[in-house]
């Protein structure tokens, strides 16, 4: 064997089929650790003032830990779970195992990628080995978009679809066989599993049951027509959660869809699912070319909004408590489940930058904070997009919340379900002290 002892260090990539890290592993390694470490930061208030993990998704997390657990105990492993820092954890199985080399998937976020820069400067003797594990395409397929990333998704679309390239996109790996064992001596954590009545559990058990059920019923078919829709379960996909922490990969998921296709017929539906995933796809590429721009005020426009801070203002945003009964309704459900449709994070979004004015990077991490399909990527991109500091050539995109409300909720039914009319009748304390926000 070519490595004495390995560490898979996995961060949103928590699943064994489709990961060719697994397949390297086995191949190299005589033992092997998998690693996934729980960030004590994620708990703690950020500059913003808020986590950025919230409870759903933590729940969320842990039953999906739980499933990547059982998962690999089938094939002679387990899941050691770290409560420390990346970092500290890293340091303390190196020095303690001997590990002589870790295996990581490429993260397209600055701070995750950061962690794993500075473990390579303090331990330059390892071996490292990176892979593209949670994206359609690998790096070595459009060096075109890590040398320059579109300025629009419109762009990165059609260089995707002049070339051809979907016929390019590689199956899905089957999970190895088996792995090599953890050293003997490797303690395991207890991995509690929380009950929910939540719709959405995680796992990849239950993302890929979600995934073959959406495609064996009628959905995918008119998915084109219905994706805007506020609150029903089936007329949107809803892998959104599966693929934010890798239990589903984009692959297994186009996999099912020209499946769906070859059996039940192509459509413009049909497409469009392929059109959202690239839209995920063209983010992660976007987040990993500008670093840290992702967080910045000005975005990548270095253009920034005519925006402050009115810290009244935003905890009636979030707690849905403002004039606009869309969107109290849109905010009540999202922290009620930790999900928002599409088509309501566009309208709370806007309604927070234009009619409340407010700094859109706080709306940005109240997201982080809520959602559970949480992604660094698709979540900042999509911030920047509404805001008019990202990939948005038309710039800084308003909706009409009355013609909004008139098409998706014409008879107020997703408002009275979410009791979008709660409204106290004052947006801002009048002895508040607003400042800007630099």
């Amino acid at each position: 064997m070519k490595h004495r002892v390995g560490l898979i260090w996995f961060e949103n990539d928590l699943r064994v089929a489709d990961h060719p890290l697994l397949h390297l592993a086995q191949q190299e390694c005589q033992q092997l650790i998998c690693l996934y470490c729980v960030n004590p930061k994620w708990f703690r208030p950020n500059r913003y003032g808020l986590r950025s993990m919230g409870e759903n998704r933590w729940r969320f997390l842990q039953q999906t830990l739980v499933d990547l657990d059982q998962q690999l105990a089938q094939l002679g492993q387990r899941l050691y779970v770290s409560y420390e820092s990346p970092l500290a954890a890293v340091a303390k199985l190196i020095g303690q195992f001997g590990i002589d080399v870790i295996y990581r998937s490429h993260h397209c976020g600055s701070y995750e990628r950061q962690y794993f820069d500075i473990v390579r400067e303090r331990y330059p003797f390892l071996d490292y080995v990176q892979t593209d594990s949670n994206t359609l395409f690998e790096r070595e397929q459009i060096p075109e978009v890590i040398d320059q990333i579109p300025d629009s998704f419109s762009k990165f679309r059609k260089y995707i679809e002049s070339s051809q390239r979907r016929a390019t996109i590689k199956e899905p790996l089957a999970a190895p066989l088996q792995l090599p064992p953890p050293p003997a001596s490797l303690s395991w954590p207890t991995l509690v599993l929380p009950t929910t009545d939540s719709i959405f559990v995680g796992g990849t058990q239950a993302g890929m049951n979600h995934v073959r059920d959406y495609f064996a019923g009628p959905h995918a078919q008119t998915y084109k027509q219905t994706r805007n829709a506020l609150d029903n379960w089936s007329d949107s996909t809803k892998f959104s959660p599966w693929l934010a922490f890798g239990a589903v990969s984009p692959r297994q998921i186009l996999t099912a869809l020209t499946t769906h296709e070859q059996e039940k017929g192509a459509n413009e539906s049909t497409y469009w699912i392929f059109f959202e995933l690239l839209w995920r796809e063209y983010f992660h590429w976007y987040a990993a070319y500008h670093d840290k721009k992702l967080f910045a005020a000005d975005g990548i426009q270095q253009r920034r909004p005519p925006t402050s801070f009115y810290a009244s203002r935003f905890q009636k945003w979030c707690q849905g408590n403002t004039p606009y009964p869309i969107v109290n309704a849109c905010m009540n459900q999202l922290n009620a489940t930790g999900y928002m449709s599409n088509r309501g994070r566009q309208l709370v979004a806007s309604c927070f930058v234009h009619e409340l004015g407010l700094d859109w990077r706080y709306g940005a991490a109240y997201f982080e904070q809520q959602l559970i399909d949480y992604e660094v990527a698709a979540n900042w991109g999509n911030w920047q997009y509404l805001a008019g500091v990202g990939a948005d050539p038309r710039g800084h995109r308003w909706f009409d919340l009355t013609k909004q409300t008139a098409m998706y909720d014409p008879q107020g039914e997703f408002i009275q379900r979410w009791h979008g009319d709660s409204f106290d009748g004052q947006l801002d304390h009048i002895d508040a002290a607003d400042w800007p926000i630099s």
